[in-house]
């Protein structure tokens, strides 16, 4: 099996993909900086004898270079995903989610990498109001993190027709699954209302929950993203990596309780002001995915949030019992 880098392995998506690339044999070395990765994620991949971690950014010439280097594929997931941080920082977002990104391609130009996949974001249509989202649609950025991804598509398709480097860039929609942080600035909906319920607490939603969302699994992306590195019809293209499906998010929650059971079922939804910003629709058209990368999504949300369920319930069980543990040691 081939070598193949990941950077921001130690996030959400890095973490799954290294795990999917090292159980199917590839050598994968892993890049991060752990300015948003997961320390425990990186220990858990650091079992595998087959992974070597190294610790830097992609904004770093040398360290990115180190990192992509003697690879066949490059799967570039680093950057400072915060849309507050780059409307506060935009001259630091930029150079890590733009300049890490020229780096990384520039790497892999010199390394002779077969096939570079740039993790992107829907953030790109910002408000436009048609539905379901396309790529052919004119971006909207509407903070400086979609810009700086938009960028980052175009750099791609740059260094695929210029230099002949195979690119493609993939736009996640909501992508959710265990081990997200639900305590993260960068967390999603599914794991503050998922840990919320499991605790009995009340899901925050922020305007009148109607709004929706394209909620794709995890395990999905990662899928998205072999087949990426892997289709002949993908260099230059920009495509949507989504279930197809929106749901509001009433719906998520309603769906939320029935997996919990009967703890969750009475507690309420707590309503706040609309936050500024906020989209009010957000669906996604997977017919380039289908057409360019073969791909299908095989987790129906109610089957995904199940697994999410678990994991947090699990989660949630072993830190009551190490609390539990530590109080008894104190005690005696």
């Amino acid at each position: 099996m081939s070598k193949v880098c990941v950077t921001g392995v130690a996030g959400f998506i890095g973490g799954h993909l290294a795990e999917t690339l090292l159980r199917e044999g590839h050598d994968v070395v892993g890049l991060d900086d752990f300015s948003s990765g997961k320390r425990d994620t990186a220990a858990l991949l650091a079992k595998h004898p087959k992974f070597t971690l190294i610790e830097g950014s992609v904004a770093d010439r040398e360290t990115a270079r180190r990192a992509v280097e003697g690879s066949t594929w490059v799967f570039h997931l680093a950057a400072i995903p915060s849309v507050p941080l780059s409307m506060a920082e935009p001259e630091r977002t930029n150079a890590v989610n733009v300049g890490g990104t020229v780096n990384v391609l520039e790497a892999a130009r010199a390394a002779a990498v077969s096939r570079v996949v740039l993790a992107c974001s829907c953030a790109a249509y910002g408000d436009s109001p048609e539905q379901p989202k396309h790529e052919n649609l004119v971006p909207r950025p509407m903070s400086p993190y979609a810009a700086q991804k938009i960028a980052c598509e175009l750099y791609a398709q740059t260094y695929t027709r210029a230099y002949g480097l195979p690119c493609v860039a993939l736009r996640f929609f909501n992508v959710y699954g265990p081990r997200q942080d639900p305590k993260s600035e960068y967390a999603a909906a599914i794991p503050r209302f998922t840990t919320r319920l499991l605790a009995g607490q009340r899901p925050i939603v922020f305007g009148d929950g109607l709004q929706t969302r394209d909620f794709v699994h995890v395990e999905d992306v990662v899928r998205a993203n072999l087949l990426a590195a892997m289709s002949e019809k993908a260099p230059g293209e920009v495509i949507n990596v989504a279930s197809g499906r929106s749901s509001s998010l009433l719906d998520l929650i309603a769906t939320l309780k029935q997996v919990i059971g009967e703890s969750a079922a009475r507690v309420e939804i707590e309503f706040q002001a609309p936050r500024p910003g906020d989209l009010r629709e957000s669906s996604a058209d997977i017919s380039s995915a289908r057409a360019l990368l073969g791909f299908e999504p095989r987790l129906q949300l109610a089957e995904g949030l199940a697994g999410v369920v678990a994991f947090f319930r699990g989660a949630m069980t072993g830190s009551a019992s190490s609390n539990s543990r530590q109080s008894r040691s104190r005690s005696a």
